[in-house]
């Protein structure tokens, strides 16, 4: 069953961004931030980060862009979200099972996946990403830290299953992820690298370079 998104056609090619975002809670978003900072200033980098990057790529026309949000009631939940950008909730699972939903769910037209709390990410990232996807089936975009914060396919002629074993928080999930597009015979390209901020020293060192 496809997942409803209000406001997207299910007939649409358009390109569509999926920016994934939690429930702005203390306890519940960049934990291991907050070992380092303490959990109100953890708190106050995930908003500031993730309202940035809806201004900066939300509403850009080149693309259509949703909310994929965690836990799956905070989808209705009054003021946390912009109003005008469609919401949808991430369901169930592991960050690959959450994202495979995605890709799977969403209108036809290739898709675009980041988190939210990713502040590099500017609107020339996404383009790069989606004119990626006109000549290659996927298009990653590396974290320094063995990850990686953007994710897309191109989902013709069908949306392979790429996140199989991945070991998500590690330093092996850009390798067990290119290890699966290659055993499935996709093409990939790859964006430039960006800072995960993930401890107190990732954000230092992004506010130095900021």
């Amino acid at each position: 069953m496809g997942r409803k998104v209000e406001g997207l056609c299910r007939m649409s090619l358009d390109p569509q961004l999926v920016i994934m975002a939690k429930a702005p809670l203390i306890g519940r978003v960049k934990t291991r931030l907050a070992r380092d900072i303490g959990g109100v200033e953890a708190l106050r980098f995930f908003r500031e980060a993730a309202a940035s990057l809806v201004r900066r790529v939300g509403r850009d026309p080149r693309w259509r862009t949703v909310i994929a949000v965690s836990p799956d009631r905070a989808v209705h939940e009054p003021g946390i979200w912009p109003a005008d950008i469609p919401r949808i909730a991430q369901g169930g699972g592991d960050l690959g099972a959450r994202m495979g939903s995605l890709f799977r769910d969403l209108p036809p037209g290739p898709v675009v996946i980041v988190g939210a709390d990713i502040p590099g990410i500017e609107r020339r990232h996404i383009a790069a990403a989606f004119a990626a996807l006109g000549r290659h089936d996927t298009v990653l975009g590396p974290a320094e830290d063995g990850g990686y914060w953007l994710v897309g396919m191109r989902r013709r002629p069908r949306v392979a299953e790429i996140f199989d074993g991945v070991r998500w928080s590690s330093e092996q999930a850009m390798a067990d992820t290119l290890e699966n597009i290659r055993k499935r015979k996709m093409s990939v390209a790859m964006l430039e690298s960006l800072a995960d901020i993930d401890e107190g020293k990732d954000l230092a060192r992004w506010r130095r370079g900021a």
